[in-house]
């Protein structure tokens, strides 16, 4: 009990755990905003988050938190994801903290805060594609076209509240047909995203063509009840100052990230076994003897 109060009694942890109580309220849950209004008419000091979480929860995750912005975390996706007792512990063993959101981006300034938090916190620097399989050359329609055929384990990967709108939207502009890599919609967000992908490490030019679609399906496609879209690019690599550069004086919201670990399969590997071509041999016959 000492340790969890030394831990949460500063006023840097009371006021970040007000925050993220105000995060939460903005994540659309009854529950919480009744909370919320709840705290503010008793004009209690005490962060209502803590009150969401268990306790067996709170002493491990003060237990190995460094610091109140990481306790913070653990804290919001429990309540957020509702997290069992072992979900937490395991995320706390994998480090998520560390590897969660961070995609390079200029949300901060192109946001309103609550949105441009959310939006960080749903994009992430890296992404695992280990569950896709292309050839050794692939192209970004073949990537493209893997993620489509997995995208129960995309959208899993993406993290919770998107919904798949379709690969190569067709958007026309100018009487001309222009195609959006992949288009989801973030329900918690209320907002388009736009996510282009490149098999090659990131280029200055692609943050002009991204900058192009977002505000593409801002004019075509956001309602009125939508926040602004978001573009999200995905290369193989990234570097932080040419990002950083490419986004000067673009005020779309956009973030850039990387993805890793597509499993390869070799040009053998994509021919048909001596029993498949038997097997096919066979239905072969069958058809002409019928």
């Amino acid at each position: 009990m000492k340790k969890w109060y030394l831990f949460f009694s500063s006023s840097e942890a009371t006021k970040k755990l007000h925050q993220v109580g105000g995060e939460l309220q903005y994540a659309n849950s009854q529950r919480l905003i009744k909370l919320h209004q709840l705290g503010e008419e008793m004009g209690a000091d005490f962060p209502l988050v803590l009150a969401l979480v268990p306790w067996r929860h709170q002493v491990n995750i003060i237990t190995k938190c460094k610091s109140v912005e990481e306790a913070a975390f653990y804290l919001k996706e429990c309540v957020l994801k509702g997290w069992s007792r072992q979900t937490l512990d395991n995320s706390l063993k994998a480090n998520l903290y560390k590897t969660h959101g961070n995609a390079i981006s200029n949300f901060s300034q192109y946001l309103p805060e609550a949105q441009s938090r959310m939006t960080q916190e749903i994009t992430k620097d890296n992404y695992d594609f280990g569950f896709v399989t292309v050839p050794a050359d692939y192209k970004e329609q073949q990537l493209e076209a893997a993620l489509e055929q997995n995208i129960t384990r995309f959208l899993l990967e993406f993290g919770t509240g998107f919904a798949f709108v379709g690969r190569q939207k067709e958007l026309i502009v100018g009487g001309r047909t222009r195609r959006i890599d992949m288009l989801f919609y973030h329900i918690r967000l209320k907002a388009y995203v736009v996510v282009e992908l490149k098999v090659k490490p990131f280029d200055p030019a692609y943050a002009g063509k991204l900058n192009y679609y977002v505000n593409a399906v801002d004019e075509l496609l956001k309602g009125a009840d939508d926040n602004p879209t978001i573009g999200l690019l995905i290369c193989s690599d990234k570097d932080e100052t040419d990002v950083r550069w490419a986004f000067k004086g673009i005020q779309t919201p956009m973030g850039v990230a990387s993805y890793d670990n597509v499993q390869i399969v070799s040009p053998s590997n994509l021919l048909p076994s001596a029993e498949e071509l038997q097997a096919r041999v066979r239905l072969v016959e069958e058809e002409l003897n019928t």
